[in-house]
């Protein structure tokens, strides 16, 4: 069973509205269908997605139909405007993860315990299948680091493109106390497959 974190693709900013509320570019959809042609994803796997108009939407484009939203898959949540060194605040946020780094913004624990929680109940719902859910970078840095033990890696998150994926393949039984932001896993179930396979070429 492998699970297939897949990044929404290159959203259409608007500063005036929080960045859970952004469509997906419409200039850069036949990215999205380009990626989901290179044959990354599996033919045979559940769907789903975060709410999020630009993942929804990447979802939908990649299925062929729309997919079934899962709520507690969205983004580290961030008020609307312009956030000047936006990498620069994001890496505070990892830095500590149990406090407010800006107004409006969600601590990035609130995250990660939300959005694992959610993917665990959907893999408890499709046993021995392979799942592909589609939503956002700093939500699967989180949970990528939950499901393995290992620590956030803020250099993949910031290598991450837009579409993108990241795959973790199952390995046995994990234990639901199997990590906290900076434990270990005694007995880890999850490895990471590939975490930038963009860097095998797109086809023309």
């Amino acid at each position: 069973m492998s699970l297939y974190l897949v990044r929404h693709g290159r959203p259409a900013p608007d500063h005036s509205v929080p960045a859970s509320e952004w469509a997906l570019d419409p200039a850069h959809e036949d990215d999205v269908v380009r990626f989901g042609a290179a044959g990354r994803l599996p033919e045979d796997a559940a769907w789903f997605t975060s709410p999020e108009p630009k993942a929804a939407r990447t979802a939908e484009l990649l299925a062929g139909r729309p997919v079934d939203v899962v709520h507690e898959l969205r983004e580290h949540e961030r008020a609307a405007g312009r956030v000047e060194d936006f990498p620069a605040v994001v890496a505070q946020a990892f830095a500590r993860p149990d406090d407010v780094v800006r107004d409006g913004w969600e601590p990035l624990t609130r995250t990660r315990a939300r959005v694992s929680a959610a993917v665990r109940r959907i893999l408890a719902e499709q046993p021995g299948r392979d799942v592909v859910l589609v939503g956002h970078g700093t939500a699967w840095t989180v949970l990528v680091a939950e499901l393995t033990g290992a620590e956030p890696d803020l250099d993949r998150w910031r290598g991450l493109r837009m579409p993108d994926v990241i795959v973790v393949d199952w390995q046995g039984m994990v234990s639901e106390e199997h990590s906290s932001w900076t434990g270990r896993c005694p007995a880890p179930g999850w490895t990471i497959r590939r975490f930038k396979p963009h860097d095998e070429p797109l086809p023309p």
